[in-house]
């Protein structure tokens, strides 16, 4: 009776170190697989609209991301806003990263 009860406080768990690395290592794997594959491509998709905005210019038709199409008619650089015409003498002042999307470029004139 006395035997058995000793054997089974001798039977110890796994070593320290090679423990608490294992341990740790589920969670660096899945914040590596959360970085490639949310916050990654997020990031690509902030600096592309970046550009996107920062190329805007007088005659491009755009989207804003209320739902209203325009064309461009004067961008103000000092404020970060840009003026669009959405009808015939109907102009409104929208924040430049309101813009969704540039659905028609302009050529640059020479």
């Amino acid at each position: 009776m006395f035997v058995s009860a000793a054997h089974a406080q001798t039977a110890g768990g796994a070593g320290g170190l090679a423990g608490g690395i294992g341990g740790l290592l589920p969670i660096v794997l899945i914040f590596g697989i959360m970085y490639f594959l949310m916050i990654r491509p997020q990031q690509k998709k902030l600096k592309e609209h970046k550009a996107m905005v920062a190329a805007l210019r007088r005659g491009d038709q755009v989207l804003t991301q209320g739902g209203i199409i325009g064309k461009v008619t004067k961008v103000k650089d000092d404020v970060n806003e840009i003026e669009v015409e959405i009808a015939s003498g109907v102009k409104i002042r929208v924040l430049r990263h309101t813009i969704a999307s540039v659905m028609n470029k302009t050529e640059p004139s020479e």
